[in-house]
């Protein structure tokens, strides 16, 4: 019995020594607030006191969209905030259904991830009136209504893609 409690001691010994041994490691990944720039502190001001309690990988994300923040034009920023501020009077569930979106979007095929991209770029750049009335006649649609438009924009699609190009 000797010798097995021997063999364990080593084992938790071994043990104890790659814990400490990684340990370091893994406080050279996480970013010192005294490392960042004045420039991301001021950005990042809002997280400061609980800092050094995050993880390594939420200090890195923010970071990274401070540099972003730092790229933007005052009116990008000002989008930004605005959509920043609907987001936080959403409410759980809408937040989790629109989540829920993004992730199938995600899932989708990069091309046609492309294509509705493109569609929405479209749809911002017409005036104001033409989405609300174009909002207002989807809105009014019966479900049954809306497939029929889909099973048609598809077909369009397809037709498309077959047709020969010059």
């Amino acid at each position: 019995m000797k010798q097995l409690t021997s063999h364990t001691d080593c084992l938790r010994l071994a043990l104890l020594v790659a814990v400490l041994l990684a340990a370091p490691a893994q406080a050279q990944d996480a970013i010192p607030w005294s490392a960042l720039s004045e420039s991301e502190q001021t950005v990042l001001e809002p997280f400061r006191d609980h800092w050094d309690s995050m993880s390594t990988d939420r200090q890195q994300r923010l970071r990274k969209g401070a540099g972003r923040w730092q790229q933007m034009s005052p009116e990008q920023r000002a989008h930004a905030k605005q959509r920043f501020q609907r987001w936080q009077e959403l409410t759980p569930e809408q937040k989790t259904a629109l989540r829920a979106r993004y992730e199938k979007f995600r899932s989708l095929p990069p091309e046609q991830q492309e294509r509705m991209r493109k569609r929405l770029r479209w749809f911002m750049q017409l005036p104001a009136e033409k989405r609300q009335a174009l909002r207002e006649k989807w809105r009014n649609m019966s479900p049954e209504e809306r497939e029929a438009f889909r099973q048609k924009r598809r077909e369009r699609l397809q037709q498309r893609a077959t047709e020969p190009h010059d």
